[in-house]
Order: structure tokens, then C-alpha cells, then sequence
């Protein structure tokens, strides 16, 4: 966020002229008070500057807590811009006059995520993990046949992207609620506990109740492993 935030002075360059902002963090997966502590700096040391350069802020945000602690950002600050929230790029784009499209392409360029692995999970995040092969091909563009294909292509399915979202998901709630384990493993879309626990087991090497007992707050290191 440190980074970003010295990224984002460009903005307030003299020959910069006013514009709207948009600001999409569907991909965020956790909240660091840390990471806020940094954004806010920024808009206040910057914060006249800031109410002459930019007109308006769209802020698209992620599914579940992390979507409503982020949502919360710029309601409990003096923000210097009108802003407005939302759960869908598209939206966001029109409100802001900006491409979707455009966007999508450039954040996958710039973070060598594929385009449409990304368009996925975006969709994951917005509708649900419990989204069907149709519905997601439908929201993307595409037909069913053609969605699997591509996914082919990339050397993954349907089924395998929508068991990552689960997870996550599944991690999410493990670390920011006390639900049980139950009500978790329902909410993430699988049919039963025990299904949850092996398929969580399997792909992080600790059961969902030790996921949850970490006592500092981090993955366990074959997660860790994982992610970098």
C-alpha cells in the first residue's frame, strides 16, 4: 500500500488535469490496519490537492467482511471527492466514464494474471461461490463450450477455479468469525464437514480447526508456499 500510494501521486502532477478515479480492489483477500493506516496518510497530506484534481471516486469492492471493512474506508474519513460504491466493474466503469474492458486487460497486463482467470474469480467474488458453469459463462460472455475450452487451454477447469474460491472463502470466515466449522464449510459451498475438511487438509496440509488456532495470524508455511 506504501507503494501504491506513492504510484498514486502521480495523479497530482501540475499538468495532470481533473479526472475521475477508479479504484478496483475486488482482488483484495484480507485487511492489514496497516495498509489503511497508509491510504489514509495519503489522502490526507494530499487532500486539497486531491479535491481540485479529482471529480469523483468509484470504488468497486470485494465479496464478504473485506468487501464491507473496505466499503467503510472513506465513510469514516473526510474524503475530498464525491465517492460512490460498487459490486461490479461495469457499473463502476459507467459511473466513471472508463472502459471495463480496457481496465480488466490493463490490470492483468500489469499483474500477469490472466485475463480471464481473473474475470473468474472476479465473478466468484461478486455472484457467490455456489455460481454455476452457465451462469459465470453467461456473465462473461461466452458460451459454457467455450468457457471450458478456454480454461482447457490454461490447463485448468470450472470446477478446479471454483474450489480455490471456496477455499478462500473458507479461509476468510476461519479467520475473521468465530461460525462453526458447519456453517463455514455450507456457506463455502460444500455439501458436507467432512468433505470440507478433507478438500481443506488437502490443499493447505492442516485441518480447518488448526487453520483457524494459528496463534500469529499467518498461513501455515505449505499455504505460504503456496501464495509465493
Amino acid at each position: 500500500m506504501r507503494a501504491l500510494a506513492t504510484a498514486l501521486e502521480v495523479e497530482l502532477q501540475p499538468h495532470v488535469p481533473e479526472h475521475a478515479s477508479l479504484v478496483d480492489v475486488r482482488r483484495v483477500e484480507a485487511v492489514d490496519p496497516a495498509a489503511f493506516e497508509a491510504l489514509h496518510g495519503y489522502v490526507k497530506r494530499h487532500h486539497e490537492v486531491l479535491r481540485r484534481k479529482v471529480t469523483r471516486l468509484a470504488l468497486v469492492r470485494p465479496a464478504g467482511l473485506v468487501g464491507a471493512v473496505v466499503s467503510g474506508f472513506y465513510q469514516v474519513m473526510d474524503s475530498p471527492y464525491p465517492t460512490q460504491t460498487f459490486t461490479e466493474l461495469s457499473e463502476a466503469a459507467r459511473w466513471a466514464g472508463a472502459d471495463a474492458q480496457e481496465l480488466d486487460a490493463l490490470a492483468a497486463e500489469a499483474s500477469g494474471v490472466d485475463a480471464l482467470l481473473a474475470s473468474l474469480k472476479a465473478q466468484f467474488l461478486e455472484r457467490g461461490v455456489k455460481l454455476g458453469i452457465g451462469e459465470a459463462a453467461k456473465a462473461l460472455g461466452l458460451s459454457q463450450r467455450t468457457l471450458q475450452r478456454k480454461l482447457t487451454e490454461r490447463g485448468t477447469s470450472f470446477v478446479e477455479q471454483l474450489s480455490t474460491a471456496r477455499l478462500q472463502l473458507a479461509k476468510e470466515r476461519l479467520t475473521s468469525s468465530q461460525a462453526p466449522l458447519t456453517a463455514i464449510a455450507i456457506d463455502a459451498g460444500f455439501s458436507s464437514l467432512q468433505h470440507f475438511s478433507t478438500a481443506f487438509r488437502k490443499a493447505t496440509g492442516v485441518s480447518p480447526s488448526r487453520y483457524r488456532a494459528r496463534p500469529d495470524g499467518r498461513p501455515p508455511a505449505r499455504d505460504a508456499a503456496r501464495r509465493r
